[in-house]
């Protein structure tokens, strides 16, 4: 969900950029450095899976990971978010570095949202609540996204009304896949490497 420069207001931008400062802050301070290799895979999961968009007026629709994330690294989502975003501005263009701290605000709030509203079922053990924890932070990182991208087009002028609207609409198929491939990659994990799922995040 790549909002491209040129597009968001100069106030939106600034308190877009101070988010994602601080929650990079508080994602470095709580970082492990033994977590570092699980940090680094994840950010490179969310770069590849993010490469495959397609073009959505001034945004793209793609596959987010946002809830995976989350879930998996917490605060760390933000640091990790903030430099597969940032190689992705540097080397394809997507996005920009100008609208660096929106982007990553947009997609690593939902996914820290989810990491701690969806902790009891993650904790529980059992599959079947591990699977509903995966489908609502797939589900809902992307709702979340979307909803915060259509907001910064709003606010950056009523004229985008139409674009924020459209953006979340285009976005409403994406929930329900995210859901469902979440659900699954968390099964899958809890079942092969339960220690990543079930370890500290940070």
């Amino acid at each position: 969900m790549h909002i491209s420069e040129g597009i968001l207001s100069a106030p939106v931008l600034a308190g877009g950029a101070a988010i994602t400062v601080a929650g990079t802050t508080v994602g470095l301070r709580k970082l492990d450095w033994e977590q570092l290799p699980k940090v680094a895979l994840l950010a490179a999961v969310f770069f590849v899976a993010s490469l495959i968009h397609l073009p959505l007026g001034p945004s793209s629709l793609h596959l987010l990971l946002g809830g995976l994330v989350g879930i998996l690294l917490g605060w760390a989502a933000f640091p990790a978010m903030l430099v597969s975003l940032a190689l992705q501005a540097i080397l394809f263009q997507f996005g920009g570095l100008v609208v660096l701290g929106a982007n990553t605000a947009i997609m690593a709030l939902p996914a820290v949202a989810c990491h701690y509203g969806l902790a009891g079922l993650i904790r529980s053990q059992q599959r079947s609540r591990v699977l509903v924890a995966g489908f609502l932070a797939g589900f809902l990182s992307v709702l979340g996204s979307a909803l915060l991208a259509g907001t910064a087009l709003y606010l950056s002028g009523e004229a985008m009304l139409g674009a924020a609207q459209a953006l979340v609409v285009a976005h409403l198929p994406l929930m329900g896949v995210e859901g469902v491939f979440t659900a699954v990659a968390l099964g899958f994990l809890q079942q092969v490497r339960p220690a990543m799922l079930y370890g500290e995040a940070v």
